[in-house]
């Protein structure tokens, strides 16, 4: 149900950053009405944008094929009352008539955005390209099925040299106003623009070199409107156009940088190893930024509503403080637990946590999945981003089917259909043998469980070619990208120094059934040199090692390996399945 819209942004002294103070507090409602047309469909004859958010959707969780997994989802949770920042959401056929027709929109497309901005600059209090009272927004890709990492995402957009200092006086917080310039320059260099990251990277190292300082939480409101200015040349330089300055024409391109995002290497490669036909598209979220990194009671995190490697029923996940979702997803920093450290979410926002074990428990039920929530905290007040089925080992998805049967939240049946054969199979999969001899090395977060043993290698590329040898490789890196999935889909196991259980080497693992072990942070790969060291050991290229990702450790040379007897569930869902075979599911 819509509630009546009370808007507050014009007066609320924090509406740039927080969405409108009638949003935060979930009052705010679409000011047009489920049902009605929208001057761009009337025109067009083809509805392309649903709006969600302020107590309300347009659309619903059964539009996966329209709204992709992330639009669909955010719609449902709209319409239960959680927490959503207020957006909307393009569809996907929009992304097919965009490749069909070479890069132009569809008819009617461009007026519906419009459109739909307006009504959320009406909930939002704030205005998209405003220099006193900016709205800024995010554009995120979302298929519907999950390709974690494969596409594009583009956050802070809206922000210009004018509307940067709006933000900076409405916020009290200069720093925090150029901190989000600055990343959105180098994120819309790099997807829209086509400037390498690395570039973006060697221009911030080379600014905190000359000034003496080593880590970015170091650097002040003047430092990072240097570093904005440096990357803004960078662009000049790389891309032979400057960083545009209109707030309209970023979020155009930028959506245009979403539907080409399908077809990037990296999207086409990871479908056809998950059978995701090339012409479903994506669709793309347009959606009000909120803000991990506005101060110490701000951070983002990913949480899982039961533990995806074991399938313990337990809220469990990470968080970063002071941040936004990129540094968690990409792994460039390691985060902490959610609860039991001085700068987890439990002591940064202990209202948030208890508000989000609430809201997990809840979603899971009414998803009937153990849930992935990727969510973000500004100045304690808890917002949900995306929530879905999580990526699990194939252990736990066995526990957790059992588990979900014997609470009555998903029949016996369906219990059985999740736990395929395939997954029974590798719940079984070898694990080092206990009592053999073993050098451990390096210790880190038992990402994904199971253990291999195979050569070391510190590019996908070389993955590759080794694996076509017949070699089975074990890659290492400082983190992994999507750019490595490549190599994460022919190596045996995977090994990162930085990133955490929810970072992108810990997901697409989970996914691909690989053993991983992430966040090893003694470890020390250097890829250019093809050597990780740690302490005075050196593993080169080559090299055989031992990945344990139940455990966490990464072993020197190789292991002899057992197979574990199967748990009690295996046992039980077998002795299901049976009974469907006989006619006695339910």
């Amino acid at each position: 149900m819509l509630h009546q819209s009370i808007i507050q942004g014009s007066t609320d002294t924090s509406g740039a950053i927080a969405v409108g103070a009638a949003v935060v507090a979930g009052h705010a409602a679409l000011p047009a009405a489920n049902g009605q047309a929208l001057n761009g469909q009337a025109a067009s004859g083809q509805r392309w944008v649903y709006a969600f958010g302020g107590g309300g959707a347009e659309g619903h969780g059964g539009m996966l094929a329209e709204l992709g997994g992330k639009g669909a989802g955010l719609a449902e949770m709209a319409r239960l009352g959680v927490p959503v920042p207020p957006g909307f959401t393009i569809v996907a056929e929009a992304s097919r008539r965009h490749r069909a027709g070479q890069g132009g929109f569809p008819a009617g497309l461009t007026a519906q955005v419009e459109e739909a901005l307006a009504r959320l600059e009406a909930v939002a209090g704030a205005r998209f390209g405003g220099s006193e009272n900016p709205l800024l927004v995010s554009v995120r890709s979302g298929a519907r099925a999950s390709m974690p990492g494969m596409m594009d995402t583009i956050l802070n957009l809206g922000l210009t040299d004018a509307t940067v200092k709006g933000l900076a006086a409405r916020s009290g917080d200069a720093r925090f106003a150029y901190d989000c310039y600055r990343r959105l320059i180098q994120t819309y260099g790099t997807v829209v623009q086509g400037v390498g990251a690395h570039i973006f990277d060697a221009a911030l190292e080379a600014y905190k070199e000359t000034r003496g300082l080593t880590r970015d939480a170091d650097l002040n409101a003047a430092d990072w409107r240097a570093v904005a200015a440096a990357y803004r040349a960078v662009i000049e330089r790389e891309a032979g156009e400057p960083f545009p300055q209109d707030a309209r024409t970023q979020l155009f391109a930028a959506i245009a940088a979403i539907f080409r995002s399908w077809s990037n290497p990296r999207a086409v490669a990871f479908r056809a190893v998950h059978g995701i036909p090339d012409d479903w598209g994506t669709a793309a979220t347009v959606q009000a930024m909120v803000f991990g990194n506005r101060g110490s009671a701000s951070g983002t995190g990913v949480a899982h509503s039961r533990d995806p490697s074991t399938g313990e029923a337990a809220l469990c996940g990470e968080f970063l403080a002071e941040a936004q979702g990129e540094d968690i997803v990409s792994g460039l920093r390691t985060p902490g637990p959610l609860a039991g450290a001085d700068t987890s979410l439990e002591a940064v926002a202990p209202e948030a946590f208890a508000e989000l074990g609430r809201i997990a428990d809840r979603l899971e039920r009414h998803f009937g999945d153990m849930q992935e929530i990727e969510f973000t905290v500004q100045q304690g007040r808890l917002f949900i981003l995306q929530s879905r089925a999580g990526k699990r080992t194939p252990e736990a998805g066995v526990r957790i089917a059992t588990d979900m049967a014997q609470a009555g939240i998903i029949s016996r049946t369906e219990a059985v259909r999740r736990a395929d054969l395939p997954a029974l199979a590798d719940s079984l999969r070898p694990i080092p043998d206990p009592d053999a001899p073993r050098e451990v090395i390096a210790r880190g977060l038992p990402a994904s469980s199971g253990a291999a043993t195979g050569a070391a290698v510190f590019t996908s590329d070389e993955a590759v070619r080794l694996a076509a040898e017949g070699v089975a490789v074990v890659l290492c890196r400082p983190e992994t990208s999507p750019h490595d999935v490549h190599g994460m889909q022919v190596a045996c196991a995977v090994v990162t120094a930085r990133g955490g259980a929810t970072s992108h080497a810990a997901t697409v693992a989970r996914a691909m059934g690989l053993p991983c072990v992430t966040g090893a942070r003694m470890l020390r790969v250097d890829p250019a040199a093809g050597v990780m060291t740690v302490g005075e050991v050196t593993v080169r290229a080559g090299e055989i090692i031992t990945v344990d990702g139940g455990a966490g450790h990464v072993i020197l040379g190789s292991v002899p390996m057992i197979r574990p007897e199967p748990p009690e569930v295996v046992a039980l869902l077998l002795r299901w399945a049976e009974a469907d075979d006989e006619g006695g599911g339910d």
